[in-house]
């Protein structure tokens, strides 16, 4: 049982880390921020990692019967959600340095609009995006692959374990992204921004790649 636990638990935390990318994402959390203090970004850093373990449970709990109910393919959420992620990216490449998001807000407070932003896109798309739904999914699925319940409970145990690991992992990648910024200073940080963003685009470009020619495939 332990083994089979600590097994499932590596390969979660395996696939999430590096679609996820918690060092990656908490430059671009810090850009959509820039103009919160330090406590309000800890407490948003901290409800973003509270609400990427509750959004990755519940797609492991019930990710595959959604799709099933409403007709989507993996290869659709990846086609689709790689597109959107991809336009993140190109929106965060093309922006001006002093006109970030956080400082394009409506005239409500700052703290109401990044509680507005907590969910969109502070978790999804930016933190869990089309990558890591995907991966999440072919747990569901694979978790579920037992007649044995006992070992479907243990494997869905272990790949819970390993959510909630990475979603520490985001929390603390998101409170220290202000140490790193300090470190790198003005040119450098704004450099990083803008490989970052690159990456995003490729990285969204390619989930969406896989997903099409998945469909093609298909066909």
């Amino acid at each position: 049982m332990i083994y089979l636990v600590g097994k499932t638990v590596l390969v979660a935390f395996a696939s999430l880390f590096p679609v996820i990318n918690p060092v990656g994402t908490s430059l671009i959390f810090l850009t959509l921020t820039e103009t919160a203090d330090p406590q309000t970004r800890k407490i948003l850093a901290r409800k973003v990692a509270l609400n990427t373990i509750a959004f990755l449970t519940v797609l492991l709990l019930i990710g595959t019967y959604l799709l099933a109910v409403f007709g989507i393919s993996v290869p659709i959420i990846q086609a689709a959600g790689g597109l959107v992620l991809a336009g993140m990216g190109w929106k965060l490449i093309n922006q001006d340095p002093g006109e970030s998001d956080s400082k394009n807000l409506a005239s409500t407070s700052a703290a109401q609009s990044y509680v507005d932003k907590i969910f969109y896109p502070l978790t999804f798309p930016i933190t869990v995006g089309p990558g890591g739904i995907a991966v999440v999914l072919t747990l569901s699925a694979h978790t579920r692959q037992h007649a044995d319940w006992m070992s479907a409970a243990e494997r869905q145990g272990g790949a819970f374990i390993g959510i909630v690991l990475m979603g520490l992992v985001v929390y603390l990648s998101f409170i220290y992204a202000d140490s790193l910024v300090k470190k790198l200073g003005p040119a450098g940080t704004k450099a990083l921004m803008r490989m970052v963003a690159f990456l995003v685009i490729c990285i969204g470009a390619e989930i969406s790649w896989n997903g099409i020619r998945t469909l093609i495939t298909l066909k």
